[in-house]
C-alpha cells in the first residue's frame, strides 16, 4: 500500500465514522442490536454503511481469471445462460416421466430427479419398511424396470440429468448407464450429475446405509469409473444444500461443504488418481437463502476458496481443476405453510441471489412445497420465475454486476476468512471423516439451528406471515398434490413381474460377484452394473454390500 493510498484509506475511515456518529438513527441502532443476537450464528453485525475503507485493499479481479471470485467464465451469462434444472419426482416412474416431458415442453433445459424415501435408503417398494412412503416424497424406483419407464422417450445422450441419491448412488449411476447403453448412447458424450455426497448424510440429512469409510470407498469407485469410462459425467455434487436446511449458517454451509469436497479429493488422490484428471468433474450444490447479499458473497467466496485450495493444497495445474462449478436450489426450509403465496416472492429473491452469484444451474422451489409435492401449476410458476429473471430483468447482460460493491466485497472477504478458520479446526481432527466421527459439524449445526429458532421465537428474526404480519383468517387456499396408496400397488405389480421374468440364476451370480469385488477391495462399479443389467433390485444390491461392509450406527455425541 503506497503512502497516498494509506492517506486515502485513513480519510475514508474517518468519513465513515463521522457519518455513523451523525446519522445512525434509532431504527438502525435497533437493527444493530438485533444483529448482535446472532453473534456466533452469522458472521458479525452488519455496519450501517460501507465505504472504500472496508474494501479498498481487497483484490476484485476479473471473471474467468484465478481465483475466479467474479466467475469461472469471462463472458458470464452473455455466453450461456444457467441451466434451468427443476427438481421433479413423485408417484410412479410413468407419472414423473410425464412431468419431465411437461417441464421440457415449457422450456426447462435440464432434468433433476427426486427419489422417494425407500429408494434413498436402499429399500425396494415391497419392503415392510417402505410401507406408507412409496412414491410420496419422490419417484419410486426399485429396479432397472422402473428406470426404463422413468426415462422412456427421453434421450440420455442429449439431455443432462441430475440424480439426488446418496447412499445407493452407485446403483443409480449403474441404472443410468445401462439405460443409456440400451439407447445406444456414446458413453464418451453423455453427461449428467450424481449427487453421491455421503459425507453430508452423516452431517445433516441422516440417510445412510454403510459405515463412513466403506461408503467413502464406494464414492471413489464412481470417481475412478467415470474418469475412465464416462469422462463428461459429474460423479458427485458436493451438497451444502442439506447442511443449510438442517440449520447451518451460510458460513457453516460454505465451510463444511467445501471441506467435504477437499476430503473427497484427498481420498481420490490416496487412491492414486491425478487431481487434474478427476477433480474437473466434481460439482457442488448450494442453498439460496433469504439474506440476499450474504448468499451472493457465499458463492463468490466458494470459488476463491476452492481455487486456492486446489492450487496450494493439491498442486493443481489445470485451470478447470480450480474452477468451482455449482448448482443452486432456493431454500425449502424458508417456505411457509402460512400465506403460501408469499413463497413466490421468497423464491424469486433467492433465485436472483443465485444468478448474481454466478450459478451454473438453478432450481426454483414451488410455492406449495411446504404443504406437499408441487402441482403442475406451482411447478410452472417456479420455472417461469427463472425465465423472468433470465429474459426480463437484464441481470444477465453484464458479468458479475455487483463486483466492486463495498459491502459485497467486504462480506466476501469475511466469508473466505471464516471458511479457512473452519478448515483449520477440521484439519485439527485429522480430516472431515474424523471430525464427523467426533460429532464436530453436527454440534455446530445443532447450535446454529437452536439459536435461529430462539431468535424467531423472540421475534428478533422476522418471518412474514409466521411471527409478524399474521392473518387470523387466511384468504388463500392452495390445492395440493395428493398421492394415495395406489402407487404402491402399481410398483409392487411391476416389481413382482420383474422378479418373475428375470434370470434369477444370473441375478444370484452377479450379487455373489459383487460381494467378492467388495471383499477384495476392488472397484465395485463393474459388478454393480452387471447386477443392475440382470435386474437385481436396489435392495438386493444394497444387502449384498451390507453383508460385506456392515451398517452405520450413529454414536451419541
Amino acid at each position: 500500500m503506497t503512502p497516498d493510498t494509506k492517506q486515502v484509506r485513513t480519510a475514508n475511515v474517518v468519513e465513515k465514522e463521522r457519518w455513523e456518529s451523525e446519522t445512525l438513527d434509532p431504527a438502525l441502532e435497533k437493527r444493530a442490536e438485533r444483529k448482535k443476537a446472532f453473534e456466533g450464528v452469522s458472521l458479525e453485525p452488519v455496519d450501517g454503511l460501507y465505504s472504500a475503507a472496508d474494501s479498498d485493499d481487497i483484490e476484485v479481479g476479473f471473471p474467468g481469471e484465478f481465483p475466479y471470485k467474479r466467475g469461472i467464465h469471462p463472458t458470464g451469462y452473455r455466453g450461456k445462460l444457467w441451466t434451468m434444472r427443476q427438481f421433479a419426482g413423485f408417484s410412479s416412474p410413468e407419472e414423473t416421466n410425464r412431468r419431465f416431458k411437461y417441464l421440457m415442453e415449457q422450456g426447462q433445459t435440464g432434468l433433476s430427479v427426486a427419489y422417494d424415501l425407500p429408494a434413498l435408503m436402499g429399500l425396494d417398494a415391497d419392503s415392510p419398511l417402505s410401507e406408507g412412503e412409496v412414491g410420496k416424497c419422490g419417484v419410486a424406483v426399485s429396479s432397472l424396470s422402473d428406470f426404463e419407464a422413468l426415462f422412456d422417450g427421453i434421450p440420455l445422450d442429449s439431455v443432462t440429468v441430475s440424480q439426488t441419491i446418496n447412499a445407493p448412488a452407485p446403483i443409480f449411476l449403474a441404472m443410468y448407464l445401462v439405460v443409456a447403453e440400451k439407447q445406444k448412447a456414446d458413453f464418451k458424450k453423455i453427461s449428467g450429475t450424481l449427487q453421491n455426497d455421503i459425507l453430508k448424510e452423516y452431517i445433516a440429512q441422516k440417510e445412510w446405509i454403510y459405515p463412513i469409510k466403506p461408503a467413502m470407498k464406494l464414492v471413489i469407485d464412481t470417481f475412478e469409473y467415470c474418469s475412465q469410462n464416462v469422462p463428461k459425467y459429474n460423479p458427485i455434487s458436493v451438497s451444502g444444500y442439506h447442511i443449510r436446511e438442517a440449520g447451518a449458517t451460510a458460513l457453516q454451509e460454505l465451510a463444511f461443504t467445501l471441506r467435504d469436497g477437499v476430503e473427497y479429493v484427498q481420498y481420490g488422490v490416496d487412491r492414486g488418481m491425478d487431481v487434474d484428471e478427476f477433480v474437473p468433474r466434481l460439482s457442488f450444490f448450494f442453498n439460496a437463502h433469504n439474506d440476499f447479499f450474504e448468499e451472493i458473497a457465499k458463492y463468490r467466496a466458494a470459488r476463491v476458496i476452492w481455487a486456492k485450495t486446489m492450487k496450494e493444497r493439491f498442486g493443481a495445474k489445470d485451470p478447470r481443476t480450480m474452477q468451482l462449478r455449482f448448482h443452486t436450489q432456493t431454500a425449502g426450509v424458508s417456505l411457509t405453510v402460512q400465506q403460501p403465496l408469499n413463497n413466490i416472492a421468497r423464491v424469486a429473491i433467492q433465485a436472483l441471489a443465485g444468478v448474481l452469484g454466478g450459478t451454473q444451474s438453478l432450481h426454483t422451489d414451488s410455492y406449495d412445497e411446504a404443504l406437499a409435492l408441487p402441482t403442475d401449476n406451482a411447478a410452472l410458476i417456479a420455472l417461469r420465475t427463472q425465465q423472468i429473471i433470465a429474459e426480463e430483468t437484464g441481470v444477465a447482460n453484464t458479468v458479475d454486476p455487483l463486483g466492486g460493491s463495498y459491502y459485497l466485497e467486504s462480506l466476501t472477504e469475511k466469508m473466505i476468512e471464516g471458511c479457512f478458520e473452519y478448515f483449520d479446526k477440521i484439519d485439527g481432527f485429522g480430516g472431515m471423516v474424523e471430525a464427523i466421527e467426533a460429532g464436530f459439524p453436527q454440534r455446530e449445526i445443532q447450535e446454529s439451528a437452536y439459536q435461529y429458532q430462539k431468535a424467531v421465537e423472540r421475534k428478533e428474526q422476522t418471518i412474514v406471515g409466521v411471527n409478524n404480519y399474521v392473518m387470523d383468517d387466511e384468504i388463500h387456499k392452495t390445492d395440493i398434490l395428493q398421492i394415495d396408496e395406489s402407487v404402491r400397488d402399481h410398483q409392487l405389480e411391476r416389481l413382482q413381474r420383474t422378479k418373475a421374468t428375470r434370470d434369477n440364476g444370473a441375478v444370484a451370480n452377479s450379487l455373489e460377484a459383487l460381494k467378492k469385488a467388495a471383499s477384495a477391495n476392488e472397484n465395485t462399479m463393474p459388478a454393480i452394473i452387471k447386477s443392475v443389467a440382470a435386474y437385481a433390485t436396489v435392495e438386493e444390491i444394497c444387502v449384498a454390500l451390507r453383508d460385506v461392509y456392515g451398517i452405520y450406527e450413529e454414536p451419541a455425541f
